[in-house]
């Protein structure tokens, strides 16, 4: 019965060092709804955004990520995901445009 007993703690010892305890980050998402929406302006901007597994558009046109953060100042941004699209693509895109004052995204389903 000793022997068991110093194999289960040799296993969970080795289980326990060889694991990854890693806290995952958390991103808001923003989900169209259908109802009354807020009056608009003028100035609200809104970009259309077609994301894809090897594809980003704005507004039609193929363009970079590097180039969509800098196009992309304030406003209303839909993006409309691909069936091909991963979500560490979709992750990736969201950190681009995280923190940015006066833009909103909202990802359609």
């Amino acid at each position: 019965m000793t022997p068991l007993i110093d194999v289960i703690f040799l296993l969970l010892l080795f289980f326990m060092l060889t694991s990854t305890f890693s806290t995952f980050g958390e991103i808001e998402l923003g989900q169209a709804t259908a109802g009354a929406s807020a009056p608009q302006t003028q100035s609200d901007q809104k970009a259309f955004v077609q994301l894809g597994a090897a594809r980003l558009t704005l507004n039609g046109a193929s363009v970079s990520l590097e180039e969509l953060t800098s196009q992309l100042e304030t406003g209303q941004v839909l993006v409309s995901l691909d069936a091909d699209t991963t979500a560490q693509r979709v992750v990736d895109f969201l950190v681009h445009l995280r923190g940015r004052e006066g833009l909103t995204v909202l990802v359609l389903e």
